[in-house]
């Protein structure tokens, strides 16, 4: 890029400013380990703007506000920095405020949904300068997070299927049958997701892969068709019981929720707990069950499927 383009691009972006909002995610979904995801109806926002002078101010509200970075090393910021320099565009000063309400560390993709938010912020911001499409959304979140089954329904909604080829991450998104009534249990503690992913074996059993490849078709067909299929399709060998001695509660409650009906799995790398229930009634029921036998304080968060995903609105003045 010349210097003439680059004081181009700078002026072309004065006075710029987008409104992101990112939903929250489940990945996994029991046996889909690192390629199913859902995007769920609990959203955090950012506001973006273009200042005059140089460098990057942030802050933060709710869920992280005194405890994350509020200078460049900033996840959000660095998605933006990422996707600038991915287009060979200069960084402007920038105003950043983030109203977050997706909990940290808790397996609800707390950092999918901030590497979303930078990316579609940046995207909203080079509007008119440079096209980013979806399938180019997918490569630069999947560069920053490492693995696609997050960021996908976080930028696109619903119900994704998300794998890797030669080329970069590919994705397709389904619709999700409307009995379907996520409830996601968040305890107070959270779980570092780099230690999670630290208690996976390099190599399974055959029968386990065999059998979450049935339980993952299965899957698919109880969530856009057949919900009375959900528990036995959320059945899982390959990552939870592997993980279980580092959230001994989580898994006791998953395996008591089971045990009553209730089609209740990791949700992420945890420590919360997705109930994928085919009835309002039923989600209820759940969460009485965990309130009368959990030995800790868990929030119940009952959700709607969402289905737009990640959306930015130029907010110009």
């Amino acid at each position: 890029m010349t210097i003439a383009e680059a004081v181009s691009g700078r002026s072309a972006l004065a006075g710029r400013s987008v409104t992101v909002q990112v939903p929250a995610t489940t990945a996994n979904l029991g046996p889909g380990f690192d390629t199913l995801g859902l995007a769920l109806a609990h959203y955090d926002r950012l506001e973006v703007s273009v200042r005059d002078e140089p460098g990057v101010f942030v802050e933060v509200h709710g869920v992280g506000a005194g405890e994350v970075p509020t200078d460049e090393s900033n996840l959000v910021v660095r998605a933006i920095i990422h996707t600038f320099a991915a287009y060979g565009q200069e960084l402007p000063g920038l105003n950043l405020v983030a109203h977050n309400v997706i909990p940290h560390g808790r397996g609800m993709g707390s950092s999918g949904a901030a590497i979303v938010s930078g990316i579609m912020a940046a995207k909203g911001l080079l509007e008119g300068i440079v096209d980013i499409d979806a399938e180019a959304l997918l490569a630069l979140a999947t560069e920053m997070e490492g693995h696609p089954d997050n960021v996908a329904p976080a930028l696109f909604g619903g119900l994704t299927i998300a794998w890797m080829t030669p080329e970069g991450p590919r994705h397709k998104k389904l619709m999700v049958h409307r009995g379907v009534k996520p409830l996601v249990f968040v305890p107070e503690n959270a779980m570092s997701t780099a230690l999670a992913r630290s208690l996976q074996p390099v190599s399974v059993p055959h029968e386990d892969a065999v059998f979450n490849l049935s339980r993952s078709a299965l899957l698919i067909a109880a969530l856009i068709q057949s919900p009375e299929l959900l528990l036995a399709a959320t059945e899982d060998k390959l990552h939870q019981s592997y993980r279980a001695a580092a959230m001994p509660e989580t898994s006791r409650l998953i395996t008591l929720l089971r045990e009553h009906g209730f089609a209740a799995v990791v949700s992420g790398a945890g420590p919360s707990i997705l109930v994928l229930a085919s009835d309002p009634g039923q989600r209820l029921v759940a969460a009485e069950l965990v309130a009368a036998e959990s030995e800790t304080p868990w929030q119940a968060l009952m959700l709607a499927v969402d289905s737009l995903g990640a959306t930015v609105t130029r907010t110009d003045t």
